[in-house]
């Protein structure tokens, strides 16, 4: 039996949001028999261990799907716009956030937690590095994307 906790870096944020790298198929089927109502996918398609149609396989388990291909070495604020859009629209349902490793997704979730929730940066910057350290890549587009607001 699959359970969540199995999945590559799944860290529960809070009772309705979790974070997580790439899950398998059987990842997905235990997501859905745990309450979860949406997939949100930062990975591109072409990612390591990506799903070949991610997209029918979540809604064919009854779950909403996101796709927001951000480019490892490029993320962007427009890339963070439509995450926190994306965030807004499912609000109050239970979503998984994911990516290849969950490094994309710990730092979009991060942002989304300091500049829309209005967290803690400290408490929020926890989570955060249990995942990674970003890099120089990563840590500049969170100092922009902070600025930018």
């Amino acid at each position: 039996m699959t359970t969540l906790t199995m999945m590559r870096q799944f860290l529960p944020i809070s009772d309705t949001l979790a974070t997580a790298g790439q899950p398998t198929e059987a990842e997905f089927v235990a997501l859905a028999q745990a309450g979860y109502e949406v997939v949100i996918n930062l990975a591109l398609p072409t990612s390591d261990h990506a799903l070949p149609d991610e997209q029918a396989a979540v809604a064919g388990l009854g779950m909403a799907y996101v796709a927001i291909p951000v480019v490892w070495e490029n993320p962007t604020l427009t890339d963070l716009d439509q995450f926190f859009a994306a965030m807004d629209t499912y609000q109050g349902r239970k979503i998984l956030v994911h990516c290849a490793l969950n490094m994309r997704v710990s730092v979009f979730v991060y942002l989304y937690r300091v500049l829309k929730l209005g967290l803690d940066p400290a408490a929020a910057q926890q989570d955060l590095l249990s995942i990674w350290q970003p890099n120089e890549c990563w840590q500049r587009f969170i100092d922009q994307a902070i600025a930018s607001l």
